[in-house]
């Protein structure tokens, strides 16, 4: 399903395959040669999203640009099966393996690997040729890779990386404290702008 959303209709390349059930939509542009399989969705919630060339984008993974983090994914590029990745720029050969997730102004380096359920938190900087382990967590700039049972040690780098400032703009709330009355109406009112999207063709 290719949808035009706030005025912007996808941009698609040469010999590109779009699953009948997968979604494009937004301001995005898909490089020659890309593959997008059952399921995923590929969503330009306001910014930018650039797919390279010779890309493939497997069952049910999400790639979601915003208003302030653009996505920008180089060529021969593949995003696994439930991946998902939001606002970040993934460069050139890199591999994305099921389940694994890279966050707001995450970047990963080119022939960078990113195994099975792996994590490369916000505002992390994966120099390249970098492996995350299955399921391990990439953190910070430079990055530090941890297993997921290092937790206090991943926090004390996480904290300082501001996922409620960078993320929704708002400060963290105090111990036993939560931002979500602040942040999910704001939140929910932007999203419900995809209620004025127009389908633009099936593919």
């Amino acid at each position: 399903m290719i949808i035009e959303h706030q005025g912007k209709r996808p941009r698609i390349g040469r010999d590109v395959y779009i699953a009948p059930n997968a979604t494009v939509c937004g301001d995005v542009e898909i490089g020659d040669g890309t593959a997008i399989l059952f399921g995923a969705v590929i969503t330009a919630d306001g910014g930018t999203l650039r797919l390279g060339a010779h890309c493939v984008v497997m069952e049910n993974a999400v790639v979601r640009a915003t208003a302030h983090h653009p996505v920008t994914v180089g060529d021969n590029v593949l995003i696994g099966p439930q991946a998902y990745a939001v606002g970040c720029t993934v460069e050139d050969n890199v591999f994305l393996a099921a389940g694994t997730r890279v966050f707001n102004s995450a970047r990963i380096g080119a022939r960078s690997v990113v195994r099975i359920n792996g994590i490369v938190h916000l505002r992390t900087v994966l120099p390249a040729d970098a492996v995350v382990p299955i399921g391990w967590v990439a953190v910070g700039d430079p990055p530090t890779i941890r297993s997921p049972h290092e937790h206090d040690a991943i926090w004390a780098v996480q904290k300082t990386l501001d996922f409620p400032g960078h993320v929704f703009g708002v400060n963290r709330p105090p111990p036993g404290g939560t931002m979500m009355p602040d942040v999910m109406p704001r939140y929910a009112r932007a999203l419900g702008r995809h209620g004025r999207d127009v389908e633009v063709t099936n593919s």
